[in-house]
């Protein structure tokens, strides 16, 4: 929905004329109608999507006093001047040929005359009023908008210009995040990688490798053959030392035994 701050202002009276045109040209009300109406959307009434075609709404209404001067502005003033022009025309006629009635022929009586006088006058000061809320002429009107446009043309270069200047402090900005992002991602590559290596050492703490264990399985054989030997080793040590021992008290026997022989063969001798 379309809206305007106000009908006072030079939007607001072009969309007040096409309302007036929409109603009067379009649905043929009739004047007094028309004139209702408009004084109406004047001075309270913010949706005007019942009297035209484009949905409008009016941020801020008149009220009584300036809305019916801005509806005496571009209703009555730019619309019906023409008809109230005719009416006073209507009654300075009137009023002419009552007093040339009355300057010829006697019959007119004063009544009449003080009643046409008093109809110009009355005539005469409706149009003063009506002419008192003459419109905005249209070469200031234009003036204005043009004033207005090229108002609204800064303002929208400012904008403009602002939000450059946001759109280039953003991209500076994206550029120093993108920056971070790439330090953060190395650094986290960095950290997977000691991770990594932690992870793999602590898994080889707790679990050996399958080289270590063989070398532990051959080293194992290895000392189960030399206790082996050892043994081995033992056992023809204590054969020796057996048989060693058995040679000696054989040495020994024998010796006796000689000793023994011949010292009886001495005593027979």
């Amino acid at each position: 929905m379309r809206e305007i701050s106000t009908l006072s202002s030079l939007e607001g009276r072009s969309i007040l004329r096409d309302v007036f045109r929409e109603l009067r040209f379009e649905r043929q009300m009739g004047t007094a109608k028309i004139l209702a109406l408009t004084w109406r959307i004047c001075i309270r009434e913010r949706d005007l999507h019942k009297y035209g075609k484009e949905p409008i709404r009016v941020l801020h209404v008149l009220g009584t006093i300036s809305g019916t001067s801005l509806w005496l502005e571009e209703i009555v003033n730019r619309f019906f001047f023409s008809t109230i022009n005719s009416f006073v025309y209507i009654g300075a006629a009137i009023l002419l040929v009552t007093i040339g009635l009355r300057r010829i022929y006697d019959v007119v009586p004063d009544w009449i005359v003080i009643s046409s006088i008093c109809l110009e006058a009355f005539l005469l000061s409706i149009m003063f009023f009506i002419m008192y809320f003459s419109p905005i002429d249209e070469d200031s009107v234009d003036e204005q908008a043009e004033k207005e446009q090229s108002r609204e043309l800064r303002d929208l270069i400012r904008e403009v210009g602002e939000i450059s200047r946001d759109y280039a402090s953003v991209a500076v900005r994206l550029e120093q995040i993108t920056d971070a992002l790439h330090d953060m991602g190395i650094r986290q590559e960095a950290l997977i990688s000691t991770t990594k290596d932690a992870v793999l050492i602590a898994s080889q703490a707790v679990s050996p490798n399958s080289e270590l264990l063989q070398s532990m399985q051959d080293t194992s054989h290895q000392l189960r053959l030399f206790s082996n030997v050892v043994s081995q080793l033992n056992i023809s040590t204590e054969a020796l030392r057996r048989e060693e021992i058995e040679f000696a008290v054989r040495r020994e026997l024998e010796k006796i035994i000689a000793d023994t022989v011949t010292s009886g063969y001495v005593k027979k001798n």
